[in-house]
């Protein structure tokens, strides 16, 4: 969703959910969809906080530490890594983890070493600033776990949607092993302010071994300049690093994750789950306005919608427990007789597209089940204006915002 973007209350909400942009908020609007922005932080966390890059050769990291590497074409050497504890077979050091990938990379230097193995409590990583000649690039390394079958694991390999996540290329594949791939080349800053470049590579496995690959083209994921054109590893490279056992071995030591949700605390109500926002969404689209396209996970939905005068982009939040929030709605709000505040706000849109407007309703009921929608005159926030207006008026936005169906969502 996130933390590096200037954001609506929706703040890549969705793309979080399918590990692009994880969910960040700018200040102003944080409070918009707090509960959301934690989730959000959580997935890209999961997702980029440790990723892995590189192609060279296949290491196989074996019993009591030691790092077995192929040599150019052909005889392995031994290479000494950091013995994990005797008393925890199947321990890795973060140390050895950073040997592993600078291993499996092409010939190069390399500074900016760091690792985290697998006792932290934390998903175990690496990362490394390589450069191969033509300039410092950060690669990373992560490794984790997933209940196979489960929404996490298919939503790791599913590429993102256009319309949230600017990319140039998405491709997912299953491998002969049944495994998922999921190569992605798209950009640090989804608004493109800057041209940092960010390629991934996203693997999960039958048995629930997640493996995630990150290459920037700066020595840093964010606040480095651009050091090169593209970052260093082809998307084949990408791919053959991603699938090296190695990283499987790792995963594999990890306990599953844990995915049942802790049950609502009396009072409160369930967070969304699957597509019920969306279909809600859909179901309260007025008369003369036709669905172009949509998708939504959890609290999030969104629909594009076409009134015959140009697509329009719509989102949507629904999140329980948000009584705290109450004194900090922005806009104009007014207390309906049943208590349910309602804000309004028209003003311009807030990723960088030419003439976008913004036109939200934002309604927190005496529960805390807070609906937030927001319509735009474009087919989406970061795309130039299309239309003078959104297809939705303000009066539509706030009877969506305040029908009963959404307690049926929660």
């Amino acid at each position: 969703m996130p933390d590096d973007q200037h954001s609506d209350p929706f703040e890549e909400r969705f793309a979080a959910v399918l590990r692009d942009t994880g969910g960040a908020f700018d200040t102003d609007r944080g409070a918009l969809a707090a509960g959301g922005q934690v989730r959000g932080r959580r997935i890209r966390l999961r997702r980029r906080a440790a990723v892995l890059g590189g192609a060279a050769g296949i290491a196989l990291v074996g019993v009591g530490g030691t790092l077995l590497v192929p040599e150019g074409g052909g005889k392995a050497s031994t290479a000494t890594a950091s013995t994990p504890t005797p008393t925890a077979p199947g321990a890795y050091t973060g140390q050895q983890l950073v040997s592993t990938l600078k291993a499996l990379l092409p010939e190069g230097t390399f500074s900016g070493e760091s690792g985290r193995g697998t006792g932290s409590g934390l998903p175990p990583s690496a990362h490394v600033v390589y450069d191969d000649g033509k300039g410092a690039a950060a690669i990373s390394v992560g490794l984790n776990r997933v209940e196979p079958g489960s929404e996490a694991a298919r939503g790791a390999t599913r590429c993102p949607d256009k319309v949230l996540t600017a990319h140039d290329s998405c491709t997912t594949s299953t491998l002969p092993d049944g495994s998922r791939l999921m190569l992605l080349q798209g950009y640090e800053y989804p608004d493109r302010r800057k041209d940092t470049k960010w390629w991934s590579a996203e693997l999960v496995t039958p048995q629930g071994q997640q493996v995630s690959v990150s290459e920037w083209n700066s020595a840093a994921e964010k606040d480095a300049p651009v050091s090169r054109p593209e970052p260093p590893l082809s998307v084949d490279e990408l791919k053959k690093l991603a699938t090296a056992p190695a990283w499987r071995r790792v995963a594999a030591a990890l306990p599953e994750e844990t995915r049942q949700p802790a049950p609502p605390e009396p009072g409160s109500t369930a967070i969304p789950v699957g597509d019920a926002v969306r279909t809600t969404l859909s179901s309260l689209l007025p008369k003369g306005v036709r669905e172009v396209s949509g998708g939504g996970d959890g609290e999030y939905a969104y629909v594009v919608v076409d009134d015959g005068k140009g697509r329009s982009f719509v989102q949507i939040n629904v999140q329980p427990d948000m009584s705290d929030v109450a004194g900090q709605l922005h806009g104009d709000v007014e207390t309906l007789p049943d208590g349910t505040l309602v804000a309004t706000r028209q003003g311009p849109g807030e990723k960088g597209g030419a003439g976008v407007v913004m036109w939200t309703v934002d309604t927190l009921r005496t529960d805390g089940m807070r609906v937030v929608i927001s319509a735009f005159n474009a087919g989406s926030q970061r795309e130039d204006a299309t239309r003078d207006a959104p297809a939705l008026t303000m009066k539509q936005l706030r009877a969506i915002a305040l029908s009963p169906k959404w307690r049926k969502a929660l």
